[in-house]
């Protein structure tokens, strides 16, 4: 696990130092930045990759200022054949909109999620990467365009690490 810590100088309310490299080595400050909101500490509590195995089956990343969750990030792995269940989204939210990644996708306005079979260098595996955010600090309307980026980003990268090919 490792666990990062930033503070900045600056007065109360300025956005918190992120470090160079966040949530499995895959998102840059600039990445997260919207999410993060104001504050003077943040916590990344994360393995330091998303490559996962037979063995180790899931990966979670988290990511909070001053305590309050902002990012959160998490892979799982289960044997082929052995489909995801989706849980319904929150039905006083907007319904989510497809995202064209992987086998099924999902993005709505707090995260995204994709499915995908994957063909790896020992066995086939499913594959389930989700993120989420804390978006209180965004421009309304902007989440899903980020969530989406985020995701394509994360999606690339993970199937690099887990030697997934789709």
């Amino acid at each position: 696990m490792v666990a990062l810590t930033g503070c900045t100088d600056a007065e109360k309310g300025a956005a918190p130092r992120l470090s160079e490299r966040t949530c499995f080595g895959i998102f840059t400050p600039s990445d997260l930045e919207p999410l993060m909101g104001p504050g003077k500490k943040v916590n990344e509590t994360s393995p330091a990759d998303v490559k996962l195995s037979a063995e180790r089956r899931s990966a979670t990343c988290n990511v909070d200022v001053d305590g309050q969750g902002r990012f959160l990030v998490s892979a799982t792995r289960q044997p082929l054949g052995q489909h995801f269940t989706w849980p319904p989204t929150d039905p006083n939210q907007p319904p989510a909109d497809p995202l064209p990644l992987g086998d099924k996708g999902i993005v709505w306005n707090t995260g995204a999620r994709v499915a995908l079979t994957c063909k790896g260098p020992v066995d086939s595996f499913e594959l389930l990467l989700t993120i989420g955010g804390s978006v209180e600090h965004m421009k309304p309307g902007t989440s899903r365009s980020l969530f989406t980026t985020l995701m394509t980003k994360y999606l690339a990268a993970a199937k690099q690490q887990t030697g997934c090919e789709a």
